[in-house]
């Protein structure tokens, strides 16, 4: 079972082409802070703004650092089954462990064409699947009954859930009704530690791009049922949490790894730089936040 803390790792650009010393600096910096594995070419990755060639070379470089080391989550999902079934295809070849596919945006599906297009991905893949449900990004959320059909009909296969709907009786709902060695993972870094309390076994998460060690400790003791312990470090992360949402995604955190020496603050068009006084309140918060999580 999937269990603690999986960064959505950020994709470094440089003259904007991928950076890879920089990516080898995060991903050392990660090994060095107990993160329990990696998210690639997720929507914080920029995925969508990575041609396919590219997104082959980032793989390849993860795995030959990183295999065995780490377990490797790969984004492979679109609104295209097709292109999704072939994409995961791919990741398999190159041996990567797990293929996040998130619900297909802009077409708008029902419940039943949900249902079938993962059930259509499941026949024609291997890999253990960890359905994305972002509706404020996709326009389509999954229903709670939809995940536990799926999850109880195909319980080899559709493995997680990263739940990012921010419905909490919701996720309560899957975790309650779905196989015990079912995942439901947090999408949301405001509610990782409230999904952790009704049952979720980790996140896949932003914020911890910028403060691996905190986020892996919070999630562990939460695993470990030392909630008083979590619930210190979770209320120190509220304005983390939230700052690094003060625009668009990775935007924000790429400026906070820009300020701590890990990459240089580029994003791909039509992501952009922020503004000076976005950045000043980042690391105002973040300096804050890590004068205070060691007392």
């Amino acid at each position: 079972m999937l269990k603690g803390s999986f960064p959505a790792l950020v994709t470094p650009f440089k003259n904007n082409e991928i950076d890879y010393n920089s990516l080898e600096r995060l991903l050392n910096f990660h090994l060095e802070n107990k993160t329990d594995g990696l998210v690639l070419l997720g929507t914080t990755g920029e995925a969508s703004s990575l041609a396919n060639d590219e997104k082959e070379n980032l793989l390849r470089f993860c795995v030959q650092r990183l295999k065995g080391k780490l377990p490797l989550i790969v984004g492979t999902g679109s609104n295209n089954v097709s292109v999704t079934i072939s994409a995961t295809q791919k990741t398999e070849t190159l041996g990567l462990d797990y293929a996040m596919i998130v619900t297909p945006y802009y077409n708008k599906p029902n419940q039943e064409g949900l249902y079938l297009y993962y059930k259509e991905i499941i026949k024609n893949t291997k890999l253990p699947i960890i359905v994305y449900n972002v509706p404020s990004r996709t326009a389509c959320d999954m229903a709670a009954e939809t995940i536990i059909k799926l999850a109880n009909e195909f319980p080899q296969r559709i493995v997680s859930i990263k739940e990012a709907s921010g419905n909490i009786p919701k996720a309560s709902k899957i975790i309650r009704d779905t196989p015990e060695s079912f995942a439901l993972i947090s999408g949301e870094d405001a509610l990782n530690y409230p999904l952790m309390c009704v049952g979720a076994k980790g996140a896949i998460s932003v914020t911890a791009n910028l403060v691996p060690l905190e986020v892996h400790t919070i999630l562990k003791y939460s695993l470990e049922n030392q909630h008083d312990k979590a619930l210190k470090i979770h209320q120190l992360m509220i304005e983390l949490n939230e700052v690094l949402f003060i625009d668009t995604s990775p935007m924000p955190v790429k400026s906070a790894l820009a300020h701590i020496g890990l990459l240089e603050m580029n994003c791909r068009l039509p992501l952009c730089d922020i503004t000076d006084e976005k950045k000043a309140k980042i690391v105002s918060v973040y300096e804050r936040f890590k004068n205070n999580v060691g007392t």
